[in-house]
């Protein structure tokens, strides 16, 4: 999978299964990820370049890009500009 322009394909990390305190957290309970790794990026759009790469651990907004799946795993699609900040 290849995006273009300034999209970037993340793949977010599993919800949390568990509290820090070790309860159980029910599937209906459970907030959507807000991380994720990139799996790859764009060349950028009008001469702007992308500042993540394939690999960086993100940070995202709960509602943003999107859901597609390929080959039976989950990935995010959203603009670079929609990433909060590199982990």
């Amino acid at each position: 999978m290849q995006p273009i322009n300034d999209r970037v394909i993340i793949k977010p990390f599993p919800a949390e299964e568990k509290t820090k305190g070790g309860l159980f957290i029910p599937d209906t309970a459970k907030e959507k990820p807000q991380r994720g790794e990139v799996i790859a990026v764009g060349p950028g759009k009008d001469g702007n370049l992308m500042t993540v790469t394939p690999g960086d651990i993100v940070l995202y907004g709960a509602y943003r890009g999107h859901e597609i799946t390929h080959e039976g795993v989950d990935y995010l699609i959203m603009r670079e500009e929609e990433i909060l900040m590199v982990l």
